[in-house]
C-alpha cells in the first residue's frame, strides 16, 4: 500500500532541530549530528504567488515603483515604454559627437546592404531602404540597447524570401507578394511584442547556441551561393528557385556555356576582392574600423561609376535600375486581414519574427555585456515587435539587430539610440534625392556586399570550441548547418529547433548519476569517476542523484540506482568483501520532487526490504524535505535514516558494520 497522502506528525513541522547521537567503536568519542530542517508550511495562494513570481518576474520589473508617489509611478510607467525619455536628459554634446559619427559610418554601410538584401527578400531595393528608416526611429524611442543597429539582415532576408515565394511566385503576382510580406512582418512584430508582454522571452531560449552557430553558419553558404547568379550574371528564367547547395550549384554548371557573363564576373570578383581587403584591414586593426565599414559604398559609388561610363549594361551587365524615390508609403490597406493569405502571413510572421528576435537579443547581450549595462530582453522584444508593426504598415519587411553593422557602431564610439536616428536621416535623405544614382549599379556589386557580409557568419572557431566542450551541441550545430545547406532554410531552423528540444528532453529524462567515495584524510564524498583514489566504504553504496525527480525520469532514477546496486554487489561477490547493507541516496542537486518521484522512491524502499538492505537519504533539499514528510515517505522509512550529510549518514552505518559478524 503506498505511503503517500498520510497526514504528517505536529511535531515534523519545527525549522530546525539538533539532534545528538553517539557513534564510536570503543563507545568514547560522540558524534553530532544536526538533524536536517524542515521549512515551516507556506500559505498555498503565496506559494502559488512566489513560483509565477519567479517564472515571469524574476527581475522584478516594478521594484522602481516601490514607496513613489502617483505622479512618479505613472512618469516611471512611460519612461519603462520609452527609455529614451529617461537618457535624453543626461544627453550633451560629447554623447551626440559619437553618436554622429557612428550614425554616418553604419549609413554608410547600411544602404547598399540594404538593396541587396531586398533582393534576397524578392522585394524591390527601395523597401530594403524603407525598413532602415522607420523601424530604427521607432526603436530609438522604445528600445534599451545603446548599441545595436537596427535594419534589414541577410539571414531573415533570406528566410522570408524562402517562406514567401513559396506561397507566391513573386515574379508573376508582384503585389500579392509584397502584401503577403507586409502582413508576414505585421504578425511577426505582434509575435514578438506578445512574447515580452506577456514576458515569454525565455522561449527563445530554447534554440541553443550551438544551433544558432550551426544555422547561421548554414545560412551564411546558402546566401552566398544564391548570389552566384547575380555574381556571374546569369540572366536564365530557368534558374532554380530552390536554396539547397546540389540545385543551385546544378543550375549555375548547367548555364557555364552561354549564361555567364565575362564583364559581370570581373566587376564582381574585383571588388569582392576589394571588400575582403578592407574587412582583413578592419579586423587585423581596430583603429580601422571604418575601412569595412566604408568599403561597400565606395565599391557601389566606383562600379557605378564605371558601368555608366562604358555602357556596361549594354554588354550584358545587369543593373538594379530605376529605384522610386520619396518616403515610405502607407501599406496599412495592403495588409491581409481576412482571407487565405492572413494564416499564411501569420505561420511566416511567427518563423520570421522569432528567428529576428533570437538574433536581435543575442546582439543586444553582447553588446550590454561589453559595455556593463543591463539590457531588460522583455522590453527589448516590446520595441522590436512594435518598430515591425509599425513597419508593416510603412511598407517596410521584417527589420531586426544586424551584428556586422552594431559592430561598426559600437567601434566607431555610439553612445545612446540617437546613432540610429542619424542613419535613419541618411537613408531618408537618400530615399529623396540619391536614388537614382543607383540606376547603373551593377547587380554584381550587391551580390559582392552580400558575400562579404555574410562570410563572417560562419562561425569555425565557435564550431570547434562547441566539439571539444559537448558533442551532443556539435550534432545540432552540424544539424542545424546540413539542414540548411542541403535541404531548405526552414528545415535547417526546424532540425535546430528538434535537435535542442531532443538535448532537453535526454537531460530531463536520463539524468546523471554518480557512486561517492571518500576523499583520503577528509570527511568528503566525491564521484569515484572524477576522483579515482576516493575509497569506497564496505557494506555501503553512496549514489548521487543529479537532477529533479519527476514524472518524466522517476522510473529511470530507480532503475539506474538499482542497477549500480547490483554492479556493486557483483563486484564484491568477486572481491570477496563485505555484502552491501545499506544504500545512501545523496540528494543535494535533487531541487524538486513529484509525485511520481515519490513512488519512485517507495518502490525502490520495498525492493531493498526484500534485499535486507537500508535506504538512507543525505541532504534532501527544503523544497524536497517538505513533500517526503508530507507524503508520509520519512515515517515509512524512518526519521532517523534522513540525515544533512553523507558524512553523518556513514556514520550511523560504520557501528552497525562494525556489530555485524
Amino acid at each position: 500500500m503506498s505511503s503517500m497522502g498520510l497526514p504528517a506528525t505536529e511535531n515534523l513541522l519545527e525549522t530546525k532541530e539538533i539532534n545528538e547521537r553517539s557513534f564510536s567503536s570503543d563507545g568514547k568519542a560522540h558524534h553530532h549530528i544536526y538533524k536536517v530542517g524542515i521549512p515551516p508550511k507556506q500559505n498555498l495562494f503565496k506559494e502559488f504567488k512566489a513560483t509565477i513570481k519567479e517564472a515571469f518576474f524574476a527581475d522584478e520589473p516594478l521594484r522602481h515603483f516601490k514607496d513613489q508617489t502617483k505622479l512618479r509611478k505613472l512618469v516611471l510607467g512611460i519612461e519603462a515604454i520609452f527609455p529614451i525619455l529617461s537618457w535624453c536628459r543626461t544627453y550633451n554634446l560629447k554623447k551626440f559627437r559619437g553618436d554622429i559619427i557612428s550614425g554616418l559610418t553604419i549609413a554608410s554601410l547600411c544602404i547598399p546592404q540594404d538593396i541587396g538584401y531586398a533582393k534576397l527578400a524578392n522585394l524591390d531595393p527601395q523597401y530594403g531602404l524603407y525598413s532602415s528608416f522607420v523601424p530604427p526611429l521607432i526603436y530609438a524611442i522604445m528600445g534599451s540597447s545603446r548599441d545595436i543597429a537596427i535594419g534589414p539582415v541577410a539571414v531573415v532576408s533570406l528566410l522570408l524570401g524562402t517562406l514567401l515565394s513559396d506561397e507566391i511566385d513573386p515574379t508573376k503576382h508582384r503585389e500579392e507578394y509584397r502584401r503577403l510580406a507586409f502582413t508576414a512582418t505585421f504578425f511577426a512584430g505582434i509575435t514578438q511584442a506578445t512574447l515580452g508582454i506577456c514576458r515569454l522571452g525565455f522561449l527563445i531560449d530554447f534554440l541553443s547556441h550551438a544551433a544558432i552557430v550551426g544555422f547561421m553558419g548554414g545560412a551564411a553558404i546558402t546566401i552566398a551561393l544564391q548570389q552566384l547568379k547575380g555574381f556571374l550574371g546569369i540572366k536564365t528564367k530557368k534558374f532554380t528557385k530552390k536554396t539547397d547547395i546540389v540545385s543551385v550549384m546544378k543550375s549555375v554548371f548547367n548555364t557555364a556555356h552561354h549564361g555567364w557573363n565575362w564583364q559581370t564576373i570581373l566587376i564582381g570578383a574585383s571588388f569582392l576582392g576589394f571588400l575582403l581587403v578592407a574587412k582583413f584591414i578592419g579586423k587585423k586593426n581596430n583603429k580601422y574600423f571604418w575601412v569595412p565599414a566604408i568599403a561597400p559604398l565606395i565599391s557601389v559609388v566606383l562600379s557605378t561609376f564605371f558601368v555608366f561610363i562604358t555602357r556596361a549594361d549594354k554588354h550584358g551587365v545587369d543593373i538594379v535600375g530605376l529605384i522610386e524615390r520619396g518616403i515610405n508609403p502607407s501599406s496599412v490597406d495592403k495588409i491581409y486581414f481576412s482571407g487565405d493569405y492572413l494564416s499564411k502571413g501569420f505561420k511566416i510572421g511567427v518563423v520570421a519574427g522569432m528567428v529576428a528576435l533570437t538574433e536581435a537579443v543575442a546582439i543586444g547581450r553582447t553588446f550590454a555585456t561589453m559595455k556593463d549595462y543591463q539590457l531588460d530582453g522583455n522590453k527589448e522584444m516590446v520595441a522590436l515587435g512594435a518598430m515591425n508593426v509599425v513597419g508593416s504598415m510603412t511598407s517596410c519587411y521584417v527589420a531586426t539587430g544586424s551584428f556586422s553593422r552594431s559592430a561598426v557602431n559600437f567601434m566607431a564610439g555610439c553612445q545612446t539610440a540617437v546613432s540610429n536616428i542619424v542613419m535613419s536621416i541618411v537613408v531618408v535623405l537618400t530615399l529623396f534625392f540619391i536614388t537614382p544614382l543607383f540606376q547603373y549599379t551593377p547587380n554584381a556589386i550587391l551580390a559582392a556586399i552580400i558575400i562579404s557580409a555574410v562570410i563572417g557568419l560562419i562561425d569555425f572557431e565557435a564550431a570547434i570550441l562547441i566539439w571539444k566542450i559537448d558533442k551532443f551541441d556539435f550534432i545540432a550545430c552540424m544539424g542545424a548547418f546540413f539542414g540548411v545547406v542541403f535541404i531548405s532554410v526552414e528545415i535547417g531552423l526546424l532540425i535546430a529547433v528538434s535537435i535542442s528540444f531532443a538535448k532537453i528532453l535526454l537531460q530531463v529524462t536520463r539524468p546523471r548519476t554518480a557512486t561517492l567515495g571518500k576523499i583520503p584524510r577528509t570527511s568528503v564524498y566525491r564521484n569515484t569517476q572524477q576522483y579515482p583514489e576516493a575509497t569506497k566504504i564496505p557494506g555501503v553504496l553512496i549514489v548521487r542523484v543529479d537532477s529533479a525527480i519527476y514524472f518524466s525520469n522517476s522510473n529511470y532514477v530507480k532503475e539506474r540506482i538499482l542497477r549500480w546496486l547490483i554492479d556493486e554487489e557483483e563486484q564484491v561477490k568477486g572481491d570477496y568483501q563485505t555484502k552491501v547493507q545499506f544504500l545512501i541516496v545523496e540528494m543535494s542537486p535533487v531541487t524538486d520532487i513529484d509525485t511520481s518521484g515519490i513512488h519512485a522512491l517507495e518502490e525502490l524502499y520495498r525492493s531493498l526490504q526484500k534485499k535486507s538492505i537500508e535506504l538512507i537519504l543525505a541532504n534532501p533539499g527544503p523544497v524536497v524535505i517538505d513533500k517526503l514528510y508530507t507524503s508520509n515517505f520519512a515515517n515509512l522509512i524512518g526519521e532517523d535514516k534522513i540525515f544533512l550529510t553523507v558524512a553523518d549518514a556513514v556514520a550511523y552505518c560504520s557501528p552497525k558494520m562494525a556489530e555485524d559478524p
